[in-house]
């Protein structure tokens, strides 16, 4: 089976252009060309995921690392990431896999589930690069996961458009979203991205009631 599946969130424009709306980039995107995020791609008019199902790092994590620490504490999560992000931060720790590609092993939602729930886990956390840009996989597995009886951790730059997460949140249950700096231009300059949305992503999740918790690096 071929891991390539239709992105979600993308109009079509002429000349076989699609203006993806995954997050508040909104990439005009020519074919043959990726978004900013380097994990959706244009081909002919039609805009795929380019990461589902390819994982870049795997591993059994206490909660606490991710880090949650008022989240099940004492518990363990299977921590998953793939490759890419729409940030483009001057001083990424995980540049090696939000900025290149590294090598790639594929995982299916079903079997990421299984290993979760043999491993004694609470869950899955989607974490390592930006999980948002890995959208479609998420949320078909997240909402597996959520039958199962598991928890579903995001560990997000904050960086996604409403709508989407909206359509998310329902099936994720802690969040520690990473916030930058309370200066716009930091964020512009350093990151290549926007204060705003993310506040006000902040606020979304923490109005519906998902658990989130604040990471600020120094």
């Amino acid at each position: 089976m071929i891991l390539i599946k239709e992105a979600s969130f993308y109009q079509k424009k002429e000349d076989d252009k699609v203006l993806c709306s995954l997050c508040p980039h909104n990439c005009l995107i020519s074919s043959g060309n990726k978004g900013i995020c380097r994990a959706r791609l244009n081909k002919e008019g039609i805009l795929y995921s380019e990461n589902y199902g390819k994982i870049s790092s795997l591993g059994l994590d206490p909660i606490e690392k991710k880090p949650l620490y008022h989240f099940y504490p004492g518990s363990k999560i299977l921590s998953v990431g793939t490759f890419g992000c729409n940030f483009t931060c001057d001083y990424c720790q995980n540049w090696q896999i939000s900025q290149e590609k590294p090598p790639l092993k594929k995982i299916y939602p079903d079997q990421l589930i299984e290993m979760a729930k043999k491993r004694d886990t609470i869950g899955i956390a989607y974490t390592y690069s930006e999980p948002s840009i890995w959208y479609e996989y998420i949320r078909e597995t997240a909402e597996k996961a959520k039958k199962e009886g598991l928890k579903n951790v995001m560990v997000s730059n904050g960086y996604i458009s409403k709508e989407p997460l909206e359509k998310l949140i329902p099936y994720i249950d802690a969040a520690n979203i990473d916030l930058k700096s309370f200066d716009n231009e930091f964020y512009r300059k350093l990151c290549s991205g926007k204060l705003v949305p993310v506040l006000r992503n902040i606020e979304l999740l923490y109005k519906n009631d998902v658990h989130i918790e604040i990471t600020t690096l120094i």
